[in-house]
Protein backbone atom coordinates (compact mmCIF):
# COMPACT_ATOMS: atom_id res chain seq x y z
CA UNK A 1 0.00 0.00 0.00
CA UNK A 2 1.39 3.40 -1.03
CA UNK A 3 0.57 6.33 1.24
CA UNK A 4 1.29 10.00 0.43
CA UNK A 5 1.18 12.94 2.83
CA UNK A 6 2.49 16.48 3.12
CA UNK A 7 4.97 18.50 5.11
CA UNK A 8 5.87 22.16 4.50
CA UNK A 9 6.93 22.46 0.87
CA UNK A 10 7.10 18.71 0.15
CA UNK A 11 5.00 15.69 -0.69
CA UNK A 12 6.13 12.43 0.91
CA UNK A 13 5.25 8.92 -0.20
CA UNK A 14 5.99 5.71 1.71
CA UNK A 15 7.41 3.04 -0.57
CA UNK A 16 7.77 -0.65 0.31
CA UNK A 17 9.73 -3.28 -1.62
CA UNK A 18 10.40 -6.99 -1.36
CA UNK A 19 13.92 -8.17 -2.24
CA UNK A 20 15.84 -11.43 -1.86
CA UNK A 21 17.80 -11.85 1.34
CA UNK A 22 20.51 -13.39 -0.85
CA UNK A 23 20.55 -11.95 -4.36
CA UNK A 24 22.40 -15.06 -5.55
CA UNK A 25 19.29 -17.04 -4.56
CA UNK A 26 16.52 -14.85 -6.02
CA UNK A 27 13.76 -17.39 -5.43
CA UNK A 28 14.69 -17.95 -1.80
CA UNK A 29 13.93 -16.03 1.38
CA UNK A 30 12.96 -12.37 1.07
CA UNK A 31 13.18 -9.28 3.25
CA UNK A 32 11.32 -5.98 3.13
CA UNK A 33 12.80 -2.59 2.32
CA UNK A 34 11.31 0.80 3.11
CA UNK A 35 12.06 4.09 1.39
CA UNK A 36 10.51 7.54 1.59
CA UNK A 37 9.95 9.36 -1.68
CA UNK A 38 10.21 13.15 -1.42
CA UNK A 39 9.27 15.74 -4.05
CA UNK A 40 8.79 19.49 -3.87
CA UNK A 41 5.10 20.37 -3.62
CA UNK A 42 5.19 22.56 -6.71
CA UNK A 43 6.84 19.76 -8.73
CA UNK A 44 4.76 16.86 -7.46
CA UNK A 45 3.23 16.11 -10.85
CA UNK A 46 6.34 16.69 -12.95
CA UNK A 47 8.56 14.04 -14.51
CA UNK A 48 11.84 14.49 -12.65
CA UNK A 49 15.11 12.57 -12.52
CA UNK A 50 15.68 10.55 -9.36
CA UNK A 51 18.29 10.98 -6.65
CA UNK A 52 18.87 8.05 -4.30
CA UNK A 53 20.25 8.89 -0.85
CA UNK A 54 22.40 6.34 0.97
CA UNK A 55 22.80 7.12 4.67
CA UNK A 56 25.98 6.87 6.70
CA UNK A 57 26.48 4.11 9.21
CA UNK A 58 26.38 1.20 8.85
CA UNK A 59 23.17 0.56 10.71
CA UNK A 60 21.24 3.83 10.45
CA UNK A 61 17.99 4.43 8.63
CA UNK A 62 17.79 7.40 6.29
CA UNK A 63 17.40 10.89 7.75
CA UNK A 64 13.91 11.79 8.91
CA UNK A 65 13.69 15.30 7.49
CA UNK A 66 10.97 17.82 8.22
CA UNK A 67 10.32 19.80 5.08
CA UNK A 68 13.43 20.76 3.10
CA UNK A 69 16.13 20.49 5.77
CA UNK A 70 19.90 20.32 5.18
CA UNK A 71 20.87 19.32 1.61
CA UNK A 72 17.37 18.13 0.72
CA UNK A 73 16.11 21.54 -0.34
CA UNK A 74 18.84 21.81 -2.97
CA UNK A 75 18.17 18.31 -4.26
CA UNK A 76 14.44 18.97 -4.60
CA UNK A 77 15.07 21.82 -7.02
CA UNK A 78 15.73 19.25 -9.75
CA UNK A 79 15.21 15.74 -8.37
CA UNK A 80 12.61 13.44 -6.95
CA UNK A 81 14.48 12.00 -3.94
CA UNK A 82 14.37 8.48 -2.50
CA UNK A 83 15.53 8.17 1.12
CA UNK A 84 16.32 4.48 1.53
CA UNK A 85 16.39 2.65 4.84
CA UNK A 86 19.15 0.19 4.00
CA UNK A 87 18.45 -3.45 4.83
CA UNK A 88 18.19 -4.08 8.55
CA UNK A 89 17.65 -0.41 9.43
CA UNK A 90 14.71 1.88 10.07
CA UNK A 91 11.44 0.49 8.68
CA UNK A 92 13.24 -2.13 6.58
CA UNK A 93 13.20 -5.66 8.04
CA UNK A 94 15.07 -4.95 11.30
CA UNK A 95 18.11 -6.79 12.62
CA UNK A 96 18.48 -6.42 16.37
CA UNK A 97 18.51 -8.35 19.66
CA UNK A 98 14.73 -8.83 19.43
CA UNK A 99 14.56 -10.10 15.85
CA UNK A 100 17.82 -11.94 15.28
CA UNK A 101 16.88 -14.92 17.52
CA UNK A 102 14.24 -15.71 14.87
CA UNK A 103 17.19 -16.81 12.72
CA UNK A 104 18.33 -19.37 15.27
CA UNK A 105 21.51 -19.36 17.36
CA UNK A 106 24.57 -17.12 17.08
CA UNK A 107 26.06 -19.02 14.12
CA UNK A 108 22.88 -18.64 12.09
CA UNK A 109 22.65 -14.99 13.09
CA UNK A 110 26.23 -14.33 11.99
CA UNK A 111 25.62 -16.04 8.64
CA UNK A 112 22.53 -13.89 8.15
CA UNK A 113 24.41 -10.67 8.92
CA UNK A 114 27.09 -11.34 6.30
CA UNK A 115 24.41 -10.27 3.81
CA UNK A 116 24.11 -6.77 5.28
CA UNK A 117 27.19 -5.20 3.74
CA UNK A 118 27.61 -2.76 0.86
CA UNK A 119 27.44 -5.38 -1.90
CA UNK A 120 23.97 -6.55 -0.81
CA UNK A 121 22.81 -2.95 -0.36
CA UNK A 122 23.85 -2.11 -3.93
CA UNK A 123 21.97 -5.11 -5.28
CA UNK A 124 18.92 -3.98 -3.29
CA UNK A 125 19.20 -0.58 -4.96
CA UNK A 126 19.33 -2.14 -8.39
CA UNK A 127 16.32 -4.32 -7.63
CA UNK A 128 14.17 -1.39 -6.54
CA UNK A 129 15.48 1.00 -9.21
CA UNK A 130 13.67 -0.94 -11.90
CA UNK A 131 10.41 -0.46 -10.00
CA UNK A 132 10.99 3.17 -9.02
CA UNK A 133 12.36 4.65 -12.24
CA UNK A 134 11.09 2.14 -14.79
CA UNK A 135 14.69 1.15 -15.44
CA UNK A 136 16.20 4.60 -15.95
CA UNK A 137 19.50 5.25 -14.15
CA UNK A 138 19.56 7.61 -11.19
CA UNK A 139 21.97 9.86 -9.33
CA UNK A 140 23.20 8.58 -5.98
CA UNK A 141 24.29 10.66 -2.99
CA UNK A 142 26.31 8.63 -0.48
CA UNK A 143 27.21 10.06 2.92
CA UNK A 144 30.00 8.34 4.90
CA UNK A 145 29.22 4.59 4.77
CA UNK A 146 26.75 5.52 2.05
CA UNK A 147 29.82 6.65 0.11
CA UNK A 148 31.40 3.23 0.66
CA UNK A 149 28.22 1.76 -0.82
CA UNK A 150 28.47 4.18 -3.74
CA UNK A 151 31.99 2.98 -4.57
CA UNK A 152 30.62 -0.57 -4.47
CA UNK A 153 27.83 0.62 -6.79
CA UNK A 154 30.43 1.93 -9.25
CA UNK A 155 32.15 -1.46 -9.01
CA UNK A 156 29.11 -3.73 -9.32
CA UNK A 157 26.46 -1.88 -11.33
CA UNK A 158 27.65 1.42 -12.82
CA UNK A 159 25.00 1.11 -15.54
CA UNK A 160 22.45 2.03 -12.86
CA UNK A 161 23.99 5.45 -12.27
CA UNK A 162 23.70 8.77 -14.08
CA UNK A 163 26.11 10.36 -11.61
CA UNK A 164 27.50 9.74 -8.14
CA UNK A 165 28.10 12.23 -5.33
CA UNK A 166 30.06 11.17 -2.24
CA UNK A 167 30.45 13.14 0.98
CA UNK A 168 33.05 12.00 3.51
CA UNK A 169 32.86 8.43 2.26
CA UNK A 170 35.71 7.40 -0.04
CA UNK A 171 36.97 4.11 1.46
CA UNK A 172 40.31 2.46 0.96
CA UNK A 173 39.91 -0.13 -1.76
CA UNK A 174 42.31 -2.62 -0.19
CA UNK A 175 43.05 -1.72 3.47
CA UNK A 176 42.38 -4.31 6.17
CA UNK A 177 40.57 -3.10 9.27
CA UNK A 178 43.93 -3.03 11.08
CA UNK A 179 45.22 -0.50 8.55
CA UNK A 180 42.08 1.59 9.01
CA UNK A 181 42.50 1.80 12.79
CA UNK A 182 46.26 2.35 12.71
CA UNK A 183 45.48 5.44 10.68
CA UNK A 184 42.51 6.36 12.88
CA UNK A 185 44.01 6.55 16.37
CA UNK A 186 46.47 9.38 15.54
CA UNK A 187 43.62 11.34 13.94
CA UNK A 188 41.50 10.84 17.03
CA UNK A 189 44.37 12.02 19.22
CA UNK A 190 44.60 15.22 17.14
CA UNK A 191 40.87 15.82 17.55
CA UNK A 192 41.13 15.36 21.32
CA UNK A 193 44.07 17.77 21.49
CA UNK A 194 42.07 20.34 19.51
CA UNK A 195 39.14 19.90 21.89
CA UNK A 196 41.30 20.46 24.96
CA UNK A 197 42.93 23.49 23.31
CA UNK A 198 39.46 24.96 22.84
CA UNK A 199 38.19 23.93 26.27
CA UNK A 200 41.22 23.52 28.60
CA UNK A 201 38.91 23.24 31.62
CA UNK A 202 37.72 19.91 30.21
CA UNK A 203 41.09 18.26 30.89
CA UNK A 204 40.44 18.08 34.62
CA UNK A 205 36.72 17.40 34.16
CA UNK A 206 37.39 14.38 31.96
CA UNK A 207 40.03 13.02 34.35
CA UNK A 208 37.67 13.43 37.30
CA UNK A 209 34.84 11.57 35.55
CA UNK A 210 37.15 8.78 34.36
CA UNK A 211 38.62 8.38 37.86
CA UNK A 212 35.12 8.21 39.35
CA UNK A 213 34.19 5.46 36.90
CA UNK A 214 37.49 3.64 37.23
CA UNK A 215 37.03 3.19 40.97
CA UNK A 216 33.32 2.36 41.13
CA UNK A 217 30.50 0.90 39.07
CA UNK A 218 27.87 3.19 37.55
CA UNK A 219 24.78 1.78 35.84
CA UNK A 220 22.71 4.06 33.62
CA UNK A 221 18.89 4.08 33.74
CA UNK A 222 18.59 1.59 30.85
CA UNK A 223 21.03 -0.85 32.46
CA UNK A 224 24.11 0.28 30.53
CA UNK A 225 27.28 -0.25 32.58
CA UNK A 226 29.14 3.04 32.32
CA UNK A 227 32.82 2.20 32.59
CA UNK A 228 35.76 4.52 32.09
CA UNK A 229 36.30 2.97 28.65
CA UNK A 230 32.67 3.63 27.74
CA UNK A 231 33.09 7.24 28.85
CA UNK A 232 36.16 7.48 26.61
CA UNK A 233 34.09 6.39 23.61
CA UNK A 234 32.07 9.61 23.83
CA UNK A 235 34.93 11.01 21.77
CA UNK A 236 32.94 9.85 18.76
CA UNK A 237 31.28 13.27 19.03
CA UNK A 238 34.53 14.99 18.06
CA UNK A 239 34.18 14.06 14.41
CA UNK A 240 31.09 16.24 13.91
CA UNK A 241 30.84 19.97 13.26
CA UNK A 242 29.31 20.69 16.68
CA UNK A 243 30.74 17.67 18.49
CA UNK A 244 33.43 19.41 20.52
CA UNK A 245 30.87 21.87 21.89
CA UNK A 246 28.39 19.09 22.68
CA UNK A 247 31.07 17.16 24.57
CA UNK A 248 32.04 20.26 26.52
CA UNK A 249 28.48 20.92 27.65
CA UNK A 250 28.10 17.30 28.67
CA UNK A 251 31.26 17.41 30.80
CA UNK A 252 30.43 20.67 32.56
CA UNK A 253 27.19 19.23 33.95
CA UNK A 254 28.65 15.90 35.06
CA UNK A 255 28.62 16.10 38.87
CA UNK A 256 26.18 17.15 41.57
CA UNK A 257 26.54 17.23 45.36
CA UNK A 258 24.49 14.63 47.23
CA UNK A 259 24.26 13.58 50.90
CA UNK A 260 26.64 10.75 50.00
CA UNK A 261 29.11 13.07 48.28
CA UNK A 262 29.69 14.00 44.63
CA UNK A 263 27.81 11.84 42.12
CA UNK A 264 27.23 11.84 38.40
CA UNK A 265 24.11 13.88 37.77
CA UNK A 266 20.90 12.44 36.40
CA UNK A 267 21.19 14.88 33.49
CA UNK A 268 24.67 13.57 32.63
CA UNK A 269 23.56 9.96 32.94
CA UNK A 270 20.54 10.52 30.72
CA UNK A 271 22.48 12.25 27.98
CA UNK A 272 25.36 9.78 28.12
CA UNK A 273 22.89 6.92 27.85
CA UNK A 274 21.43 8.37 24.66
CA UNK A 275 24.88 8.82 23.15
CA UNK A 276 26.23 5.40 24.11
CA UNK A 277 23.29 3.07 23.56
CA UNK A 278 23.11 1.05 20.33
CA UNK A 279 19.44 0.20 20.83
CA UNK A 280 18.42 2.23 17.77
CA UNK A 281 21.28 1.07 15.53
CA UNK A 282 22.75 -2.28 16.66
CA UNK A 283 23.97 -3.12 13.14
CA UNK A 284 26.53 -0.35 13.55
CA UNK A 285 28.21 -2.36 16.29
CA UNK A 286 27.65 -5.78 14.73
CA UNK A 287 28.97 -5.20 11.22
CA UNK A 288 31.13 -2.13 11.64
CA UNK A 289 34.43 -3.94 11.18
CA UNK A 290 32.91 -6.34 8.64
CA UNK A 291 32.56 -3.42 6.20
CA UNK A 292 36.36 -3.63 5.87
CA UNK A 293 36.48 -7.41 5.36
CA UNK A 294 37.48 -8.32 1.80
CA UNK A 295 39.67 -11.40 2.02
CA UNK A 296 40.50 -14.41 4.18
CA UNK A 297 41.87 -12.38 7.10
CA UNK A 298 39.47 -12.05 10.05
CA UNK A 299 38.82 -8.59 11.43
CA UNK A 300 39.26 -10.14 14.91
CA UNK A 301 38.15 -7.09 16.92
CA UNK A 302 40.61 -4.92 15.06
CA UNK A 303 39.98 -1.63 16.88
CA UNK A 304 40.57 -3.29 20.25
CA UNK A 305 43.77 -5.02 19.16
CA UNK A 306 45.22 -1.98 17.41
CA UNK A 307 44.46 0.27 20.38
CA UNK A 308 47.08 -1.66 22.33
CA UNK A 309 49.66 -0.18 19.95
CA UNK A 310 48.72 3.28 21.24
CA UNK A 311 49.20 3.09 25.03
CA UNK A 312 48.37 6.78 25.46
CA UNK A 313 44.71 5.73 25.14
CA UNK A 314 44.91 3.43 28.18
CA UNK A 315 42.71 4.83 30.97
CA UNK A 316 44.70 3.42 33.88
CA UNK A 317 47.98 4.78 32.51
CA UNK A 318 46.46 8.19 31.89
CA UNK A 319 45.05 8.38 35.42
CA UNK A 320 48.33 7.18 36.95
CA UNK A 321 50.10 10.13 35.33
CA UNK A 322 49.20 13.78 35.09
CA UNK A 323 48.43 14.01 31.38
CA UNK A 324 45.02 14.39 29.77
CA UNK A 325 42.64 11.50 29.27
CA UNK A 326 42.32 10.69 25.57
CA UNK A 327 38.87 9.99 24.21
CA UNK A 328 38.39 7.35 21.54
CA UNK A 329 36.38 7.76 18.36
CA UNK A 330 34.58 5.62 15.81
CA UNK A 331 35.60 2.18 17.03
CA UNK A 332 33.78 -0.91 18.24
CA UNK A 333 35.13 -2.98 21.15
CA UNK A 334 34.14 -6.32 22.72
CA UNK A 335 33.31 -4.70 26.06
CA UNK A 336 30.45 -2.82 24.36
CA UNK A 337 28.62 -6.14 24.06
CA UNK A 338 28.94 -6.53 27.83
CA UNK A 339 28.03 -2.95 28.78
CA UNK A 340 25.08 -2.26 26.48
CA UNK A 341 21.85 -4.19 27.18
CA UNK A 342 20.90 -3.75 23.50
CA UNK A 343 24.03 -5.69 22.50
CA UNK A 344 24.54 -8.20 25.33
CA UNK A 345 22.48 -11.02 23.76
CA UNK A 346 24.51 -10.60 20.55
CA UNK A 347 28.03 -10.98 21.96
CA UNK A 348 28.61 -14.48 20.58
CA UNK A 349 27.21 -13.44 17.20
CA UNK A 350 29.66 -10.53 17.13
CA UNK A 351 32.55 -12.84 18.05
CA UNK A 352 31.67 -15.15 15.17
CA UNK A 353 31.56 -12.25 12.71
CA UNK A 354 34.94 -11.05 13.96
CA UNK A 355 36.39 -14.53 13.34
CA UNK A 356 35.09 -15.00 9.77
CA UNK A 357 37.64 -15.70 7.06
CA UNK A 358 35.41 -15.84 3.97
CA UNK A 359 34.78 -12.19 3.19
CA UNK A 360 34.33 -11.33 -0.47
CA UNK A 361 35.67 -8.19 -2.22
CA UNK A 362 33.48 -5.11 -2.13
CA UNK A 363 35.28 -3.11 -4.82
CA UNK A 364 36.47 -3.87 -8.36
CA UNK A 365 39.69 -1.95 -8.99
CA UNK A 366 39.75 -2.72 -12.72
CA UNK A 367 36.20 -1.54 -13.24
CA UNK A 368 36.80 1.59 -11.19
CA UNK A 369 39.90 2.37 -13.24
CA UNK A 370 37.72 2.27 -16.36
CA UNK A 371 34.82 4.20 -14.77
CA UNK A 372 32.63 6.31 -17.06
CA UNK A 373 30.10 7.59 -14.48
CA UNK A 374 30.58 11.25 -13.48
CA UNK A 375 31.67 11.18 -9.83
CA UNK A 376 32.45 13.96 -7.36
CA UNK A 377 33.54 13.54 -3.75
CA UNK A 378 33.93 15.89 -0.82
CA UNK A 379 37.02 14.88 1.14
CA UNK A 380 37.32 16.55 4.53
CA UNK A 381 40.89 17.54 5.25
CA UNK A 382 41.22 15.93 8.68
CA UNK A 383 38.11 13.74 8.81
CA UNK A 384 38.09 11.80 12.09
CA UNK A 385 36.02 8.95 10.68
CA UNK A 386 37.50 8.34 7.22
CA UNK A 387 41.23 8.68 6.60
CA UNK A 388 42.02 11.48 4.16
CA UNK A 389 45.07 9.74 2.67
CA UNK A 390 43.02 6.58 2.06
CA UNK A 391 40.27 8.66 0.43
CA UNK A 392 42.65 10.49 -1.89
CA UNK A 393 44.31 7.25 -2.96
CA UNK A 394 40.89 5.89 -3.87
CA UNK A 395 40.01 9.11 -5.70
CA UNK A 396 43.07 8.61 -7.89
CA UNK A 397 42.04 5.01 -8.56
CA UNK A 398 38.56 5.91 -9.89
CA UNK A 399 38.73 7.22 -13.42
CA UNK A 400 37.27 10.69 -13.80
CA UNK A 401 36.48 11.24 -10.12
CA UNK A 402 36.74 14.88 -9.10
CA UNK A 403 37.46 15.82 -5.49
CA UNK A 404 36.68 18.82 -3.39
CA UNK A 405 39.16 18.75 -0.50
CA UNK A 406 38.15 21.16 2.24
CA UNK A 407 38.78 21.93 5.89
CA UNK A 408 35.67 24.09 6.09
CA UNK A 409 33.58 21.16 7.31
CA UNK A 410 33.88 18.10 9.48
CA UNK A 411 32.55 14.65 8.53
CA UNK A 412 28.93 15.84 8.63
CA UNK A 413 29.57 18.56 6.06
CA UNK A 414 26.60 17.59 3.88
CA UNK A 415 24.37 18.37 6.87
CA UNK A 416 26.24 21.39 8.19
CA UNK A 417 26.92 22.85 4.75
CA UNK A 418 23.57 21.82 3.38
CA UNK A 419 22.67 23.09 -0.08
CA UNK A 420 26.09 24.62 -0.73
CA UNK A 421 27.92 21.29 -0.42
CA UNK A 422 25.52 19.41 -2.68
CA UNK A 423 25.46 22.25 -5.20
CA UNK A 424 29.26 22.24 -5.43
CA UNK A 425 29.47 18.49 -5.93
CA UNK A 426 26.70 18.30 -8.49
CA UNK A 427 28.46 21.04 -10.44
CA UNK A 428 31.68 18.99 -10.38
CA UNK A 429 29.87 16.01 -11.92
CA UNK A 430 28.77 18.30 -14.75
CA UNK A 431 32.11 20.08 -15.29
CA UNK A 432 30.49 23.32 -14.18
CA UNK A 433 32.92 24.10 -11.36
Amino acid sequence: MTVSYRQPGVVLTDRHFTVPLDHDAPTGETIELYAREVVASDKAHQELPWLLYLQGGPGFGANRFVGKGAWLGRALKEFRVLLLDQRGTGHSTPANRQTLPLRGGPAAQADYLTRFRADSIVRDCEAIRREVTGGAPWTVLGQSFGGFCTVSYLSLAPEGLTAAVITGGLPSLHAHADDVYRAAYPRIERKVAAHYARYPQDVERARRIADHLHTGEVVLPNGYRLTAEAFQSLGILLGGSEGSHRLHYLLEDAFVRTPQGPALSDAFREEAQGLLSYASHPLYALVHEAIYGQDTRPTDWSAERVRAEFPQFDVAKALAGDGPLLFTGESIHPWMFDSDPALRPLRETADLLAARTDWTPLYDSARLAANEVPVAAAVYHDDMYVDTAHSLATARAIRGLRTWVTDEFEHDGVRAGGPRVLDRLLALTRDEA
